[in-house]
């Protein structure tokens, strides 16, 4: 009989068997305005997708590519769509880059450009007269682009954002709201649409998750870095041109009780906090448990 209680380590211990991850792509840039005829906007750009989950599998020794997409330039040319954000990758989970706002066409009575498709669509352009751009389509973790508005306001569609569409410019042309993650440790709204300018009144406002602002008779807004949103659409005669689209992120974290990653690269930030292992990359790289 031994003299003393036998003390077992109640630690995990080892690589995690599945993590949790946040996942959001480059947001789109916005659409440009350069045109000689009063009256034109761009849509504002789509978010880029966003995708989380927990209990995603992990496995020791292979090493896991993680890939940050960079957001959309915003168009300066046109009738040119702003440039769709680039694709994030954790493993085998990608999510889309955000769709490029829909650009104004140069000629009077014209129909605007749509939206492009993405991880959320861009909005459409904003026309004088003619026809209003539509929407572009969402895809998994995102959603729709806003349709331009041809009367009134002649304002561009919002972009469309993780939680909701972009409004059409009809409306307000404000970009569709973002979604909240706390997976960092605290709450942060990612991947909002970026707004569609305007000829009068008032320009959509980025939705919320960095989405760029849109303009009247100026450039587009900038989308917020590191959030995945879209970038602002322009608005004017000459010169104008759409946002660019803010960069994406990837997260993931798993319980602090088992061991960290053997290596890393990228230079993710790496915090333990609340009972988790954190990591963050703002750039492209890997991670081997």
């Amino acid at each position: 009989m031994f003299p003393f209680p036998i003390m077992f380590n109640a630690s995990a211990g080892g690589p995690p068997p599945s993590v949790e991850y946040l996942v959001v792509a480059g947001g789109g840039g916005g659409g440009s305005a350069r045109s000689t005829v009063a009256g034109k906007s761009g849509g504002g750009g789509g978010a880029g997708a966003f995708r989380t989950a927990s209990g995603f599998s992990v496995s020791a020794g292979s090493p896991i590519t993680v890939t940050v997409g960079g957001g959309g330039a915003g168009s300066s040319t046109v009738g040119v769509n702003g440039t769709n954000g680039s694709d994030s990758v954790f493993s085998s989970i990608t999510s889309l880059g955000g769709g490029g706002g829909g650009s104004a066409v140069q000629t009077a009575g014209s129909t605007e450009n749509t939206g492009s498709s993405g991880g959320s669509g861009g909005g459409g352009g904003g026309a004088q007269s003619g026809t209003g751009g539509g929407g572009g389509s969402g895809n998994t973790g995102g959603n729709s682009g806003g349709s331009g508005q041809n009367t009134g306001d002649r304002r561009g569609g919002g972009g469309g954002g993780a939680s909701a569409s972009g409004v059409a410019g009809s409306s307000t042309g404000n970009g569709g709201a973002g979604s909240a993650s706390s997976i960092s440790g605290s709450s942060v709204t990612y991947a909002g649409g970026g707004g569609g300018g305007a000829t009068f009144g008032s320009a959509g406002s980025g939705g919320s998750g960095g989405g760029g602002n849109g303009a009247i008779a100026g450039n587009g807004s900038n989308a917020t870095v590191n959030t995945g949103g879209g970038g602002g659409g322009a608005n004017g005669d000459t010169s104008r041109n759409g946002g660019s689209g803010g960069s994406g992120i990837v997260i993931i974290r798993y319980a602090d009780t088992y061991d960290a990653a053997a290596s890393t690269t990228g230079s993710p930030s790496i915090t333990v906090s609340g009972g988790y292992r954190i990591y963050s990359w703002t750039a492209s790289g890997s991670i081997t448990f």
